[in-house]
């Protein structure tokens, strides 16, 4: 028996992404969405890309994690309930560049996401072979919570007075994930309804999520049906607790996929290309090859069923 076991296992492998989070060098719980796929061991699995290598290197740091899956767009679930799971991970440093051992996971990412196969044409792989140099995370899940599918509550805060770092790309969401520690400074998550006011978010987090004061931060996401479109933002802070519950005043703003403008695609693919270049450089590494002819024989089966055309950006759930 493992923890998951007791988990509606159907219900989290039908999510398309989950929320993860990972401790900053500062303590700082930071949040990205990613793609996960659960091992019958009872471990979850997921990559991150060298030019997003962060996630690894806190890892390395700490390896207390947590993960949240709350949003069921593209799953076919109806009133899903949302899954909390914190434990332990391991992600050594062993750049992956080809599906071996992670076929599944690959396979997966091909069929639900049907516009990354097309990084796999050969037009594009000078400018995505960052995309496919992989590092791989593994998970063992040491708590479990089962939260209802509801829309959290709507805290009650007096209206705002002054601008508020982060507000206009909050505003744009229905909910956010708060991204916080708790007393004994492992990260915890919840879905909350943050409002603005002259010092900061108000937000209302579930009961069974003891957060605790001190850094946090609130992500909100979003992607379409086929893991296409994706937008994300996470608003840095301090969370301090109030009358009015808990507040989060925050001190910067992360747009790392970009906010739309039509040269994001552009400063994206060159920023992803120079921190692939300073992660083998740190190492006395140089760039490896991609095992393209493993990655478009994975591909092919789903480039048969489900053809999808390339979009002007990178938009990948799992960085």
């Amino acid at each position: 028996m493992t923890l998951l076991d007791s988990a509606p296992t159907a219900v989290l492998d039908a999510y398309r992404t989950c929320e993860f989070v990972t401790l900053g060098r500062d303590g700082t719980p930071l949040a990205w969405p990613t793609a996960v796929l659960r091992r019958e061991d009872g471990t979850l699995v997921l990559t991150t890309s060298l030019a997003f290598a962060q996630k690894a290197l806190n890892i390395r740091r700490d390896g207390r994690v947590a993960l949240l899956f709350s949003d069921p767009t593209g799953s076919g679930l109806t009133d899903a309930p949302q899954l909390f799971v914190g434990g332990r991970a391991e992600c050594p440093d062993d750049i992956r560049t080809g599906p071996q051992d992670l076929e599944d996971y690959w396979r997966t990412l091909f069929e639900r996401q049907p516009h990354s196969r097309a990084y796999l044409a050969r037009p594009m792989r000078r400018l995505m072979d960052w995309y496919y140099l992989r590092l791989v995370i593994t998970v063992t899940p040491e708590q479990l919570i089962v939260r209802s599918a509801a829309h959290p509550p709507l805290p009650e805060a007096p209206a705002r007075s002054a601008p508020l770092l982060g507000a206009a790309q909050l505003a744009r969401y229905d909910t956010a994930v708060l991204a916080a520690r708790d007393t004994s400074g492992a990260p915890v998550l919840a879905r909350t309804r943050p409002v603005p006011t002259a010092d900061g978010f108000v937000v209302r987090p579930p009961d069974d999520c003891a957060v605790t004061a001190g850094p946090a931060s609130l992500l909100v996401h979003r992607h379409d049906e086929r893991l296409n479109a994706m937008r994300n933002a996470v608003v840095r802070g301090h969370l301090t607790r109030t009358a009015d519950g808990w507040l989060l005043a925050p001190d910067k703003l992360l747009e790392p996929m970009g906010s739309g403008r039509p040269t994001d695609a552009i400063r994206v693919l060159r920023r992803t290309q120079r921190a692939t270049d300073r992660y083998l450089q740190r190492r006395g590494l140089t760039r490896p090859p991609v095992r393209w002819d493993l990655f478009r024989a994975l591909a092919a089966p789903a480039t048969r069923s489900a053809p999808a055309p390339l979009e002007n950006a990178p938009s990948s759930p799992h960085h």
